[in-house]
């Protein structure tokens, strides 16, 4: 038997049946016409960012990171809770210009943009977080061809990284950002040409459950800035610090207590030199402001034993999680928190394999894992499937197509 990660702490049951939004996921699946489907509860994502803002210093704005979740009804709700949005393509350029979002709210970053996405984001007015030399100067020239002052910040690859984080974004040889050294030279380039320049996006790293570690990170970050900014002598407008913030995934996992980290940031803040005192400072999150608002519904279509194992096959699988397949940077493969959602508050009773339906055999959802006795029809849920589940998933691998998604 291989143990569960733990179902986030905000869901609950009526009669057996898992509730999402005041409803059963039965209701749910009704109303999108069938499974495999994502519910996204948006009562859920307010109070992630409700409990960020009340954890966090009143200075300190949220920035929401679309490439977590997409979705156009979740960028809508994001809209009036957030402060800002970082995209990473030409493509979430048109996302969040399709829900309504000003385009001075928005940041791009990103190793290889495109000249065709460049001059779509200088004529969009966006941030753009230049990562190369070479992604400066092909900047200044097609704005000086498009008649606009480009608003760029740099983002800096710092020489440390967040430690314990999932994906490690900076320290050592990176694509991403420009090394310390050479921020100062770049900066003065984006001076010479006349640029609005911003300031500097400097993330480390992500999904980091170590609280102490991202306290640590976050003052180096400032730290780093206060003397960038220092050397290129003059104050920075705006300052992306990034994110990191990890959600409870696996079993042992323990969420964040952002109360502490908050108030090491608060105590940074107030020891700020003048080139950072009046600067806009962000903080970027995604998964955690999405990743355990999300449920994965997929029907069960079979059940049955093969060498004394009960596999329970759904009509789902890794093309819409791959990340709970264990496919997805994992290097040992460990569940995710599963349920059966028809009989959510039932007793477990065996142990089973949740398996969708593609000829592969890395389309796993839940290994070995104890769970109720489920039958043909019931519904598995897999949770923790807001953030890296539809967007970041072969969605048309073996012709199976895409999940629906709702957010309610």
């Amino acid at each position: 038997m291989k143990p569960l990660g733990p179902i986030p702490e905000h869901f609950s049951a009526r009669e057996e049946q898992l509730l999402l939004g005041g409803e059963t996921a039965a209701h749910w699946i009704s109303e999108a016409g069938d499974t495999p489907l994502f519910v996204y509860s948006s009562t859920i994502i307010g109070r992630k960012v409700t409990d960020f803002r009340s954890a966090m210093p009143g200075r300190l704005k949220l920035n929401y990171a679309i490439k977590a979740n997409p979705f156009a009804p979740v960028l809508s709700l994001m809209k009036g809770l957030v402060d800002g949005f970082d995209i990473a393509s030409g493509g979430e350029l048109e996302l969040v210009r399709a829900a309504g979002i000003e385009c001075d709210r928005v940041s791009f970053a990103g190793p290889g943009k495109r000249d065709d996405e460049l001059r779509k984001a200088l004529q969009a007015g966006v941030v753009l977080n230049c990562e190369s030399e070479s992604e400066a100067r092909r900047t200044i020239a097609l704005a000086e061809q498009l008649g606009e002052t480009p608003r760029i910040a740099i983002r800096v690859n710092p020489d440390f990284e967040l430690r314990g984080s999932g994906m490690k974004m900076g320290g050592g040889a990176k694509q991403f950002g420009v090394d310390v050294e050479r921020v100062v030279p770049m900066a003065k380039l984006l001076f010479e040409a006349g640029c609005d320049f911003r300031g500097f996006h400097i993330f480390t790293g992500s999904q980091s459950l170590d609280g102490e570690a991202i306290i640590e990170t976050q003052a180096n970050v400032l730290v780093l800035a206060e003397g960038l900014a220092r050397d290129i002598g003059r104050p920075i407008a705006s300052l992306n610090i990034g994110g990191g913030f990890g959600i409870p995934y696996f079993h042992g996992d323990t969420a964040l207590d952002l109360r502490p980290i908050g108030e090491a940031l608060e105590a940074c803040f107030d020891e700020l030199s003048e080139n950072l005192r009046d600067t806009e400072i962000h903080s970027e999150l995604g998964r955690y402001l999405v990743g355990e608002a999300g449920v994965y519904l997929t029907r069960i279509i079979d059940r049955k034993e093969s060498h004394g194992e009960i596999f329970l096959i759904t009509d789902g699988g890794l093309h819409h999680q791959l990340a709970a397949s264990g496919n997805f940077g994992t290097v040992v493969r460990r569940n995710y928190p599963v349920a059966i959602a028809n009989r959510f508050s039932t007793e477990p009773t065996e142990v089973v394999s949740v398996v969708g339906c593609l000829c592969t055999p890395l389309d796993r959802l839940a290994d070995k894992a104890l769970l109720p006795r489920a039958e043909v029809g019931d519904i598995a849920a897999v949770f923790c499937a807001g953030a890296y589940g539809a967007t970041a998933s072969p969605a048309q691998f073996l012709g199976h197509g895409p999940a629906t998604e709702m957010l309610v």
